[in-house]
């Protein structure tokens, strides 16, 4: 015979910074939760909460051990057992906790601050919380890079980051007292001790000892006993320290939970730290749930100035002009060696150069099965990046158009042999104006005012290299080939927006 249900009060405290339900259950119970997800919230005294999206499934054990279910599944996680008054609490590990008479769970983000008592057989679920709406627009300046400056910490300190669409982790570089005792840290370096948000991952976190190896963000402990990280760039670049909690203030309405990102200690290494902001899961935009953001690169100046360009968090004014193209998506299933599934791979399906469409397959443009010839827009490198099948088609047509004047056994950055010293407006005119074309007739439309750099000592080259002395096997569009160009990355829709923009005057607007 089933034991009967027995009424449950459910009283909110007011006194608590966060919601705090009492559940004071009359008979003897026990509770078994299933974990969704876990968030980070932050409360109104600043303090960060970690808590966890979860199912309560409430039983009623009568003195015969027979079980009533209250509400949810019967589904039973691991979990550690603790004795209360003679009653049985299965308690999951890492959700916060206090007993009084019944039991008082600790639940994020309650609407109401009033007290309610009602009773009833059936406890509602726990749903998961909303996605952050952010209305965030910004500047950055541009040189071979697009550097942003953010809020970050408690209270805020201003940081300069390069916007990078090609890398996952976000990292600052950190003041550490023991470096800087016999060298002066980088003006610009975050102090973690003037922070109350601050905290350092321990190497004992599931991020840092995960069951399944991440090698796209290899991690040990320390000396230390903290979470230690190594990243390595296509460039060959290292950056390496500690992986961290901490928060950033866009607006004063609009601040991050506590993100996870890598705080450099090093200060002989480069002051600028890294947006990062791919689909991976520790990408600044994965971990803030930005549904969207775009960035506008300007045009370069002849002075050596770096000009100013916009970028936004959220919607975009300017997008109902936006031409998209479809993301190309990739299982976790697919194993391809020279694939980085965590990038935007867009669908390439030709070049032009002048009004000719180089005869170059659109094979070339698509993951092989090696993951080779994969097709991404990466706002973190300067150049352009084909593999050799296109890089030699396109070198063909220039040396067709102005062979002539090519600067002779000279590479940039070993790279580039597409190189002149001659007279810039004339060699631009020539060769004429370049595009990359999608479907659909979306298209990058390079002009030919901008389809030379200038690389210094008044040498200047197709802004396009060989990816593989890069070490890569992929087609990367670089930002140089984002000028005067509204990039939108749609991560709701899966898809990249082109506008045409004077990237230079959308920061006035």
């Amino acid at each position: 015979m089933q034991e009967p249900l027995t009424g449950v009060e459910l009283q909110q405290d007011e006194k608590a910074d966060e919601g705090v339900v009492n559940v004071n259950v009359a008979a003897e119970k026990e509770e078994v939760k299933t974990p969704l997800s876990e968030s980070v919230s932050v409360g109104e005294n600043g303090k960060e909460k970690v808590t966890e999206d979860i199912n309560f499934h409430l039983f009623l054990v009568g003195k015969n051990g027979k079980k009533t279910l209250i509400s949810g599944q019967p589904s039973i996680s691991k979990s550690t057992h603790s004795s209360n008054s003679g009653r049985t609490v299965v308690q999951q590990p890492g959700l916060n906790q206090q007993k009084t008479d019944g039991v008082m769970y600790k639940c994020a983000n309650l609407a109401s601050t009033k007290t309610a008592t009602f009773y009833t057989s059936f406890v509602a679920q726990k749903t998961a919380a909303a996605a952050p709406v952010y209305n965030y627009r910004s500047t950055f300046k541009y040189s071979m890079a697009l550097i942003v400056s953010l809020p970050i910490g408690t209270p805020p300190q201003s940081q300069q980051m390069v916007l990078d669409t090609g890398s996952q982790l976000s990292w600052i570089q950190c003041h550490d007292k023991k470096s800087t005792l016999e060298k002066s840290p980088p003006t610009t370096s975050f102090n973690p001790s003037l922070s109350s948000t601050f905290s350092v991952l321990p190497c004992n976190h599931p991020l840092c000892k995960p069951r399944v190896p991440d090698f796209t963000l290899p991690t040990d402990c320390d000396q230390n006993r903290l979470c230690h990280y190594s990243y390595f760039y296509a460039d060959g670049t290292l950056a390496e320290g500690n992986l961290v909690r901490e928060k950033i203030t866009l607006s004063p309405t609009q601040t991050t939970p506590p993100l996870i990102l890598g705080c450099a200690t090093d200060a002989s290494s480069e002051d600028k730290g890294i947006l990062g902001m791919n689909l991976g899961r520790l990408s600044f935009a994965s971990q803030a749930k930005i549904s969207k953001f775009s960035h506008c690169v300007p045009t370069r100046l002849q002075s050596g100035l770096s000009p100013t360009g916009s970028f936004y968090l959220g919607e975009n004014p300017n997008s109902h002009g936006f031409q998209y193209v479809k993301l190309l998506t990739f299982t976790h299933t697919q194993q391809m060696p020279n694939l980085d599934p965590l990038a935007y791979t867009i669908p390439l399906q030709s070049i032009k150069i002048g009004f000719k469409r180089l005869n170059i397959p659109v094979t070339v443009f698509r993951a092989d099965a090696s993951g080779s010839g994969q097709t991404m827009i990466d706002s973190g490198s300067e150049f352009t990046y084909l593999v050799d099948e296109a890089y030699n088609v396109v070198r063909a047509e220039i040396v067709r158009l102005v062979g002539t004047r090519i600067k002779k056994n000279y590479v940039y950055g070993g790279v580039s042999d597409m190189c002149f010293d001659g007279n810039v407006v004339e060699i631009g005119r020539l060769i004429g104006s370049m595009a990359f074309e999608f479907d659909g007739g979306v298209q990058i439309l390079i002009e030919k005012e901008r389809v030379l750099a200038d690389v210094g000592h008044g040498i200047h080259c197709v802004a396009i290299g060989r990816s593989n002395m890069l070490g890569a096997a992929s087609n990367i569009i670089g930002n140089f080939h984002q000028q005067n160009l509204w990039v939108e990355y749609d991560l709701t829709n899966k898809r990249i927006g082109f506008g045409k923009a004077d990237c230079s005057r959308s920061v006035q607007m």
